[in-house]
């Protein structure tokens, strides 16, 4: 399960495949258990377009940019049958680098660390003694999406995931503008706050009915530090055959500094 969390953390549970979550039993639910009711959609084509080039604009100008970054974090994680897991993540970073990950459990006692680049991922199970080395393919694998360490780091700092210029409607309501459309797998609602234009939450579904995923992101609870918006409570909630309800809550964060990124194999791990 600790393996599980990880693989969630570093946003592998966006859409979750069959195969990284075998060992969990639940019930087949319907592909809209996460609910988003859109209001109804601007129609007039040249307004339209630009308002959509202006939104998505503000989307890209508020990308978070950093050279490195470090957090502590609270995961909540519940599946369908009512499992339910807490764990605390210490999370370090260098952008278009390495992602460094420690997870620990009650009392501290640390049950995973991974080390991944843009070539490899590398965990050691603290729980079971074993060593894992893969390919950067391996979280593609797990997936069945196109993750790679750009995309992984986007979901970790609260960047939209994903995101292309497919945008093709919008809609507005009360305090907030969403904009629809579609890339070669997803439908995507992306809504923004009016009129801070902050990323508030990402709905996408599958374009593979055989799939029948959806999932839908929040971001909340943003705090203004050093100039960087950012923040620091985000939700994921995912349907396939299953559901899976993530929450991440960052307790302390850093941009910018000079980190290390400890990782070694001891002697007595098998590897796998």
């Amino acid at each position: 399960m600790t393996r599980n969390i990880f693989i969630v953390l570093l946003g592998a549970s966006l859409f979750c495949s069959c195969r990284a979550t075998k060992k969990i039993q639940s019930a087949i639910v319907k592909k809209d258990t996460v609910t988003v009711v859109a209001p109804p959609l601007d129609t007039g084509h040249e307004d339209s377009m630009a308002v959509i080039r202006e939104h998505f604009s503000q989307l890209e100008k508020n990308r978070i940019d950093f050279a490195s970054f470090s957090g502590k974090l609270d995961v909540d994680y519940e599946e369908t049958g009512g499992r339910k897991l807490n764990v605390n993540a210490e999370l370090r970073m260098y952008r278009d680098s390495v992602i460094w990950v420690r997870i620990t459990a009650i009392f501290g006692i640390e049950g995973l660390r991974a080390y991944i680049t843009r070539d490899s991922v590398k965990i050691l199970d603290r729980q079971n003694k074993i060593y894992i080395a893969r390919s950067v393919a391996y979280l593609q694998e797990i997936a069945a999406l196109p993750l790679d360490l750009p995309s992984l780091q986007d979901l970790l700092i609260g960047n939209p995931v994903f995101l292309t210029p497919d945008i093709s409607s919008f809609s507005k309501s009360p305090g907030s503008i969403s904009l629809h459309g579609a890339n070669s797998l997803f439908r995507m609602l992306i809504t923004m706050g009016e009129p801070d234009k902050i990323l508030r939450s990402t709905k996408l579904d599958d374009l593979d009915e055989q799939r029948n995923r959806t999932s839908y992101l929040t971001w909340g609870d943003y705090e203004n530090k050093k100039g960087v918006t950012f923040p620091q409570k985000r939700s994921i909630s995912v349907a396939e055959k299953k559901t899976l309800e993530i929450k991440l809550n960052y307790k302390q964060y850093e941009f910018n500094e000079t980190l290390s990124f400890p990782f070694s194999v001891p002697k007595n791990y098998k590897a796998e």
